[in-house]
């Protein structure tokens, strides 16, 4: 990989150098992109359509333009086979980013010209437009930095993507907001819609990934099953892979149930908006973004299989903050340090966990098969409902609810413990990949 100046990389610390290389840096703008289109379906929509005058059942309604997020895999498998006409001589990933962008810009710009004037049900669909948009850029942003980056590099990847996503669902958010006040909502969505850019760049100097593998297909129906069957039967037949996909669906429950309550808990200590917007949202921001580097140092230093049990342990453990801050009450230190665990805890588990899925994608079915892991990543926490959580804390109050949750994370970590014992971590990542990733643990 090439690298900015070597003379001035050579004088950071050894821990920093790997965030200046081309492909960390590349995941970064790529990052950026990728998490705009969320925030324009997100929070801003939904200050919009308060602000004009929308009562709260339908403003809740428009989150099902969400669940588009959780169906991309569906279509992955054209994404990972299909040649584009026209752009298809640009490469599979970058003509497939290019449209993608394309699309995710005009659907922007569409919602923020559509109005509460023009019918509910058009801005429903308008919104639903840059879910599905803004999914399939997703799917082709996943598959282009996994293909880009090499296994040593999953971890720096991984924790610049996160960055990056951060800082292009920030800005989306604020520089709608800002626009909107002076020149309304189309000019701001408008703008917004600019934030294609940056992922399209990194097309322009790195181009097709060097990574890339095309699968062989077949003709007619057979090439349907190699396109849609052909990734299920590629993970499926690897050692272990039944226990992998129960951990990846396993591995976020008790993290799950701890965060859908926390504005219940700090409601009920009475702790002020001020307090909250302060600790939950000002340290809670700042620790995200330190786990996210301290993921990315201990996954190139200690590499795979150790940093994600690490992780797991500290996102079982973070839960008990809570339990302790429930038992002591109000406590504004105690609500940081509770705050700040938590998010660190979680900035690194979301790194070097999304490496680790990152891993276990073979070259020949990226977009596919990343698109059906991080799916399934979701699948529990969707069907763990803020009423069931609700539920538990009335029949176990919240200290003996934060104690189950630690409890519930527990299987994920002793499953992972386990599956390293045996062996089953490097027998279900692609065999030339399982060495690099895990770099210095193996």
């Amino acid at each position: 990989m090439t690298t900015l100046n070597p003379g001035w990389r050579a004088r950071l610390p050894l821990s920093l150098q790997p965030y200046t290389e081309s492909a960390p840096l590349a995941a970064l703008l790529l990052g950026i992109s990728s998490g705009f289109p969320y925030a324009m379906i997100g929070a801003t929509l939904t200050t919009r359509l308060a602000q004009d005058g929308i009562n709260k059942r339908t403003v809740t309604a428009f989150s099902l333009a969400f669940l588009v997020y959780n169906l991309k895999f569906l279509w992955a498998p054209l994404i990972d086979r299909a040649r584009l006409p026209l752009l298809g001589h640009l490469g599979q990933r970058v003509s497939w980013l290019w449209l993608a962008g394309a699309l995710v810009a005009l659907s922007v710009i569409h919602l923020g010209l559509v109005t509460p004037e023009d019918g509910l049900p058009r801005m429903a669909l308008a919104a639903i437009l840059v879910g599905v948009a803004g999914a399939t850029f997703d799917i082709v942003i996943d598959a282009y930095r996994i293909e880009l980056l090499a296994p040593s590099q999953l971890g720096v990847g991984s924790g610049m993507s996160q960055y990056g996503w951060r800082i292009g669902s920030v800005v989306a958010a604020t520089l709608a907001l800002l626009v909107a006040d002076r020149a309304g909502w189309g000019l701001g969505y408008g703008l917004c819609a600019l934030l294609v850019l940056p992922a399209l760049s990194v097309t322009l100097f790195l181009g097709e990934p060097v990574r890339r593998r095309q699968a062989l297909v077949g003709k007619g129906i057979s090439q349907f099953s190699d396109a849609v069957i052909g990734p299920l039967v590629d993970f499926f037949r690897r050692r272990g892979a039944w226990l992998v996909l129960l951990f990846v669906l396993l591995h976020k429950i008790g993290d799950t149930l701890a965060n859908l309550t926390l504005r219940l808990l700090l409601n009920d200590l009475k702790f002020s908006n001020d307090e909250i917007a302060t600790y939950d949202v000002g340290v809670g921001f700042i620790a995200f973004l330190v786990g996210i580097f301290i993921g990315g140092v201990i996954y190139a230093r200690l590499g795979m299989k150790r940093s994600v049990l690490i992780a797991l342990v500290l996102m079982a453990v973070s839960n008990l903050s809570f339990a302790l801050l429930a038992s002591v009450g109000h406590s504004p230190q105690l609500l940081a340090f509770t705050i700040g665990f938590e998010n660190t805890a979680s900035g690194i588990g979301g790194v070097v966990i999304v490496a680790y899925l990152s891993a276990l994608c073979s070259l020949n079915f990226t977009a596919t098969q990343f698109a059906l892991l991080s799916a399934a990543t979701s699948v529990v926490g969707r069907v763990l409902t803020g009423s069931t959580a609700g539920a538990l804390i009335e029949a176990l109050g919240y200290v003996q609810f934060y104690v189950l949750t630690t409890i519930v994370a527990l299987p994920g970590v002793l499953l992972f413990a386990w599956m390293w014992r045996a062996g089953l971590i490097d027998g279900s990542i692609p065999a030339r990949e399982a060495d690099q990733a895990d770099g210095q643990s193996a």
